[in-house]
C-alpha cells in the first residue's frame, strides 16, 4: 500500500486539492442551527407540544419583550402596530390584549397594568420567526433607537449568530500562530510544521465540505469541531514526518525512507486514531443530538485526518522534501536527559496525592451544579444591558404555554384558578380569563378565538418570574405541569424556554451515563487490542479518567455553574483526546522493558518522550484556551476551558502518576500481558 501510494503522490496531492477546493466552496451552503429545542428527542414532551401547536395554531409563543420608555397608552399602541408591521415579528402582546383600554387604567388590576405598563414604559411580549433572528432584531432596534431595549430567547440566538464567525476568526488569528510557534520548536525545519498543519488543514476542509451531505450542523459542531479535530490529529502528522526523518538518516533515498516510516508508524497512528474514533462515537448514543451531531462530524473527521495522513502526507512531503532540507534550523530544544530520573523522586507522592485526590474530585464532579442553556449575556454588551434594563422595571417573566383538549370551559376555568394562585406565575392569558365564560367562543370573531382555540385545542399562557432554569423555575415547570396532568391527564403538554431546559436537562443527565460507560468500554476495548493486556488498559484508564474528574470537579470547588453540554463533551473528549499521551508513553516504556530493567526503561522512556508528549498537550491545552477566550457563547467557552486545563491536567497524571503506577505494577503487567517478555523478569 505504502509503495503504491508512493507511486502515485503527484496523482493523490492532485486529488486531494481538488477536493479540498470543492469542499472550501460546498461549506459555505452548509446551514447553522443555533436553536436547542430542534436537538431534542422525538419523545420529549416540549418536541410533540410544539409540533402539535404547530400544527394546531397559527399564532406562535412570544420568544422576545421589547421595552420603550418614556411613552403615553397611545404612543404605545402606536409603536405596538409599528413592531407588528415588522416582516417577520408576529402576535405582539400588550396591555390591551388583556384589558379594555377604553376604561379608564385606574380601574384596572395594578398588578396587571404594572406587567405590561409601568413609569411611562411599555413592555411588549411579541414572536420573532426562527432562522431570521438577526435580520428582524435588527429592524426593531431600528425601530426603538436608543430608547427602548430587547431581551428574550431570540435576540440570545441573534447575538450568537453574529458572534460566531467573527469569534471563529478570532479564534484562528490566535491559534495558528501559537501551533505555528510550537511545531517549529519541536522540530529542526522552518517549512515542516507547514506540511503538518497542510496535511490535517486539507482534512478539516474536506470535512466541513462534506458537511453539505447532512445539510445542517448545530452551532456547537460549527464552533467547536474544526478546532477540535485541528488538535487531536495534529500528532499523527507529528508522528509520521519525525518517523521519516528518522529513517532518512538510515537510507539515502527519500522514497525508501518514507516507505519504512509509514509501514513503522501506522500501528501507533491506526491505535491512536482508533481509541479518538470510539470516543467520538459514544457521543453519536446521545438522545440530545447536538452531542450525535458533533460526534458525528468528529468522527468523521478522525476518519478523514487519518486518510490524509498516511495518504496525502507522504505523497506531499516527498514531491517537497527538499524544501525541508533547504531550511534546516538548529534545536530549540533543551536536552530532557535525566529529567526521568527527577520524576521518579517523587513516584510515591504522586501515587499518594492521586490517592487522596480521586475520589473527593469523583464526588464534587458528581455534584456539581449545572446549567442548560445558553446562559445571560455579559453586562458590557447591548443584550446584556437591556435585559437588566427590561429586569430592573418589569422583573424577569418567561412563558410557560399549556395545550389542554378543547371543548370543557368549567375544567380550563378551574386550571386558570389554580395557576393564577401559584406564587411564580405573575399573569395568565387563557379565553376564560380574558374574555369569560359568559360568552361562548362560538358568539365571537374568528380573530379573536384562534389566540386560544384551535379545532382541538385550548392554549393557556401561564408567565412566571422565576426565570429560565434552575431550581426554582425547574420547579414551577413541575408544578404547572402537575397541575394540567391532574386535569387532563396525558393529553395535557407544555411548551417554552423553561419547559425545554427542563426536557434538556432530563435527557443529557440521562446520556451521561450511557455516554461516558460507552466512552471507557470502546476505549479499553481498543487498549486491550493495542496493548494485548488486561492490565496495561485499566492502568491507562485510571490514569486519564482521575484527570477528568479533577478537571470537572473544579467547578464545584469554586462554587461556579458549569453548563451541562459542555460538562457532557469534556468528559468524552477529554478522555478519547488525550488517552494518546498514555499510549505514546505505555508503547515505548513496554518496548524498553524487554531489554532492561524497570527502572531503567522507565528513566528512558521519560527522557524520550516528555518532549513528545509536551508538544501534544500544549496543541490541545491552546486550542482549548483560545476557544474559552474567544467563545462568548457559554457552551463553546465552557467546553474550551475544560478542554485545556484537562490537557494540561492530563499531561501531569501521565508524566508523574503513570510511571508511578507503571512501575508499582510491574509484575502483574507482566503476567497479564500476552507475550510481555520483560527483561530478566520470571512471569
Amino acid at each position: 500500500m505504502a509503495a503504491r501510494i508512493i507511486e502515485h503522490k503527484k496523482l493523490i496531492v492532485y486529488v486531494f486539492a481538488i477536493i479540498t477546493a470543492i469542499s472550501m466552496v460546498a461549506q459555505f451552503f452548509v446551514s447553522v442551527n443555533y436553536n436547542m429545542v430542534d436537538y431534542l428527542p422525538d419523545e420529549a414532551q416540549s418536541t410533540q407540544a410544539l409540533e402539535i401547536m404547530e400544527q394546531e395554531f397559527t399564532a406562535s409563543v412570544p420568544n422576545t419583550r421589547v421595552m420603550i420608555n418614556d411613552v403615553s397608552v397611545l404612543e404605545a399602541l402606536i409603536y405596538k402596530e409599528k413592531l407588528g408591521a415588522i416582516d417577520g415579528v408576529s402576535d405582539v402582546l400588550w396591555l390591551d390584549n388583556v384589558f379594555d383600554l377604553k376604561t379608564p387604567l385606574e380601574m384596572a388590576d395594578k398588578e396587571l397594568v404594572e406587567s405590561y405598563y409601568k413609569d411611562r414604559k411599555a413592555l411588549f411580549m411579541l414572536n420573532v420567526r426562527a432562522g431570521d433572528e438577526v435580520a428582524i432584531t435588527d429592524s426593531i432596534y431600528e425601530l426603538i433607537g436608543d430608547r427602548g431595549a430587547i431581551t428574550g430567547e431570540a435576540l440570545d440566538t441573534a447575538t450568537s449568530q453574529k458572534m460566531a464567525g467573527t469569534e471563529a476568526f478570532y479564534a484562528a488569528v490566535l491559534l495558528v500562530p501559537i501551533i505555528i510557534f510550537i511545531l517549529v520548536i519541536s522540530t529542526t525545519s522552518w517549512v515542516e510544521p507547514v506540511f503538518f498543519l497542510t496535511a490535517i488543514g486539507v482534512s478539516v476542509l474536506i470535512n466541513l465540505g462534506t458537511n453539505i451531505f447532512i445539510g445542517e450542523v448545530s452551532f456547537v459542531t460549527q464552533s467547536v469541531a474544526p478546532i477540535l479535530q485541528l488538535a487531536v490529529s495534529l500528532d499523527y502528522a507529528i508522528f509520521l514526518l519525525h518517523s521519516f526523518a528518522d529513517y532518512r538518516k538510515q537510507t539515502n533515498n527519500p522514497e525508501e525512507a518514507m516507505q519504512l516510516a509509514m509501514k513503522k508508524s501506522f500501528p501507533a497512528i491506526a491505535a491512536s486514531a482508533a481509541t479518538t474514533f470510539f470516543g467520538f462515537t459514544a457521543l453519536m448514543l446521545m438522545n440530545f443530538e447536538i452531542g450525535s451531531d458533533l460526534g458525528l462530524n468528529l468522527v468523521k473527521g478522525i476518519l478523514l485526518s487519518f486518510l490524509s495522513v498516511m495518504v496525502f502526507l507522504p505523497a506531499l512531503t516527498l514531491m517537497f522534501y527538499k524544501w525541508m532540507d533547504k531550511t534546516q534550523h538548529r534545536s530549540f530544544v533543551p536536552s530532557f536527559k535525566g529529567i526521568g530520573n527527577s520524576i521518579l523522586k517523587i513516584k510515591f507522592p504522586s501515587v499518594i496525592i492521586v490517592l487522596i485526590v480521586i475520589v473527593p474530585a469523583f464526588l464534587a464532579q458528581s455534584n456539581t451544579s449545572f446549567t442548560y442553556g445558553l446562559g445571560e449575556q455579559p453586562e458590557t454588551s447591548r443584550a446584556g444591558s437591556d435585559f437588566l434594563a427590561i429586569e430592573e422595571i418589569f422583573g424577569e417573566s418567561v412563558p410557560i404555554v399549556i395545550l389542554v383538549p378543547k371543548g370543557d370551559l368549567v375544567k380550563e376555568t378551574e386550571l386558570v384558578q389554580e395557576l393564577q394562585e401559584l406564587p411564580q406565575v405573575t399573569s395568565v392569558i387563557a379565553y376564560v380569563s380574558s374574555v369569560g365564560t359568559v360568552i361562548p367562543p362560538q358568539f365571537l370573531e374568528e380573530t379573536i378565538t384562534s389566540e386560544f382555540f384551535s379545532e382541538n385545542y385550548s392554549r393557556i399562557i401561564v408567565y412566571t418570574n422565576s426565570g429560565k432554569e434552575g431550581d426554582l423555575p425547574f420547579s414551577v415547570v413541575e408544578t404547572v405541569q402537575g397541575l394540567a396532568a391532574s386535569y387532563y391527564g396525558d393529553e395535557a403538554f407544555s411548551l417554552g424556554e423553561s419547559v425545554t431546559l427542563y426536557d434538556i436537562k432530563n435527557t443529557v443527565t440521562r446520556d451521561n451515563t450511557v455516554v461516558n460507560l460507552m466512552t471507557v468500554i470502546t476505549i479499553a476495548i481498543v487498549l486491550i487490542f493495542t496493548f494485548r493486556s488486561i492490565s496495561i488498559p485499566i492502568v491507562l484508564l485510571i490514569t486519564i479518567q482521575a484527570a477528568v474528574w479533577i478537571n470537572l470537579s473544579i467547578p464545584y470547588f469554586t462554587d461556579t455553574s458549569l453548563v451541562f453540554v459542555g460538562y457532557l463533551i469534556i468528559s468524552t473528549v477529554q478522555l478519547a483526546a488525550t488517552v494518546d499521551y498514555a499510549i505514546l508513553f505505555t508503547e515505548t516504556y513496554k518496548e524498553e522493558r524487554k531489554v532492561m530493567t524497570a527502572v531503567k526503561a522507565m528513566k528512558k522512556t521519560l527522557d524520550e518522550k516528555t518532549f513528545s508528549i509536551s508538544i501534544s498537550a500544549a496543541i490541545l491545552s491552546s486550542v482549548g484556551f483560545i476557544l474559552w477566550f474567544t467563545s462568548s457563547n457559554p457552551i463553546v467557552s465552557s467546553i474550551g476551558l475544560l478542554l485545556g486545563r484537562g490537557a494540561l491536567l492530563a499531561f501531569v497524571m501521565v508524566m508523574c502518576f503513570l510511571p508511578a503506577l507503571l512501575l508499582l505494577m510491574d509484575k502483574f503487567i507482566c503476567k497479564t500481558t500476552y507475550k510481555a517478555n520483560f527483561y530478566k523478569e520470571k512471569c
